[in-house]
């Protein structure tokens, strides 16, 4: 991938990520995203690709890869930032295999480490794709939609997902609206949907279909994700975390695994076992009481939570232990941040 260096300024002083920090940030990227190693033999008919999800935070980003894909990869949350990594997921159908790439929400607040990493992750994520789906709810465009909409490129076919179309109650609204749209950027195709809809999610993927090129998959057909157990089992305490204490909990709270075991079954016919450990990282001694909860009731519902989603979506016995560590400024620290797993 071919980018230009520019010096980068400072954020401004609201903590606002200036068009300097995302060129710096496309200037340090040199990862192609495509997988590395030996390539599936091409079979002639086949087609795939990369198709980045961008858009504001808690826009339905996450929500709508798992419809994509068919099971549930990345999780959510009524909180935004709930996705801080580039999640790939793989849904292959006849001869087509897509490649989805959710990405965090673009950041344009809290000019800390961690929302410098995941600024960084979205430019990646739209500088090396074949299409891209830039989702925002139907209906709305708000600031944050259209910094989002000032990353994307003009040489990549982009669709507007006017997502949570079931929310909109008078569907004549929409028209006017998607003219207005097509004023802001010259969009390949409009989608109005409801990532709930599975007609609109198959409808999405004939669309999507016709965009990427012809080429041999990259993945096994029943493949679902890059990603290993091990994350999925981050992620899910972290899904379980943020959900069970609402807004209460700053966004900066995050999840390390510090172990994560497995067992083969112990007689025929019996699953695996995944011995995890992890620790819930906080920045002040109250956010721990919080997580803790009376007498231990909230860490205990939230590991009984997640035992229960990683045993179905793992297909395997759980046993999870958690504990709760203060970390004060830990977001502020570049080094501690990719020490969490932040790139």
């Amino acid at each position: 991938m071919s980018t230009t260096k520019n010096k980068a300024t400072e954020p401004d002083d609201t903590g606002a990520t200036t068009p300097n920090d995302v060129e710096a940030m496309l200037a340090g990227l040199h990862r192609d995203m495509r997988p590395a190693g030996p390539q599936l033999a091409p079979v002639e008919g086949q087609r795939c690709g990369l198709i980045a999800i961008v858009g504001k935070p808690n826009v339905g980003k996450s929500t709508l890869l798992n419809a994509l894909v068919g099971q549930k990869i990345s999780i959510t949350s009524r909180k935004a930032q709930t996705t801080r990594h580039r999640i790939t997921g793989m849904h292959t159908v006849g001869p087509t295999q897509y490649v989805f790439v959710d990405t965090p929400g673009f950041q344009t607040i809290h000019g800390n480490a961690l929302n410098k990493s995941l600024n960084k992750t979205v430019v990646g994520a739209v500088a090396d794709v074949d299409l891209i789906l830039f989702v925002v709810e139907a209906g709305s465009f708000t600031p944050a939609d259209a910094r989002v909409l000032a990353l994307l490129g003009k040489n990549i076919p982009t669709l507007l997902i006017a997502n949570k179309l079931d929310n909109v109650h008078r569907r004549g609204d929409i028209a006017p609206w998607l003219q207005e749209m097509q004023a802001k950027h010259a969009f390949t195709e409009f989608v109005p949907m409801s990532a709930k809809n599975s007609k609109d999610i198959e409808r999405l993927l004939d669309i999507c279909a016709k965009y990427l090129p012809e080429q041999a998959w990259w993945y096994a057909a029943d493949e679902l994700t890059d990603r290993s157990e091990r994350f999925m089992a981050s992620e899910m305490v972290r899904e379980k975390l943020f959900r069970l204490t609402g807004d209460e909990l700053p966004y900066t709270s995050t999840v390390v695994i510090d172990k994560f075991d497995e067992e083969p079954p112990a007689k025929k016919g019996q699953k695996r076992l995944l011995r995890i450990a992890a620790t819930i990282v906080v920045e002040r001694d109250g956010h721990k009481a919080m997580v803790i909860g009376d007498k231990g009731e909230r860490i205990k519902r939230i590991g009984m939570e997640t035992r229960v989603e990683l045993e179905k979506l793992l297909d395997c016995k759980v046993f999870i232990e958690m504990w709760v560590k203060v970390r004060s400024g830990w977001a502020d620290d570049e080094a501690r941040v990719r020490s969490f797993g932040y790139e």
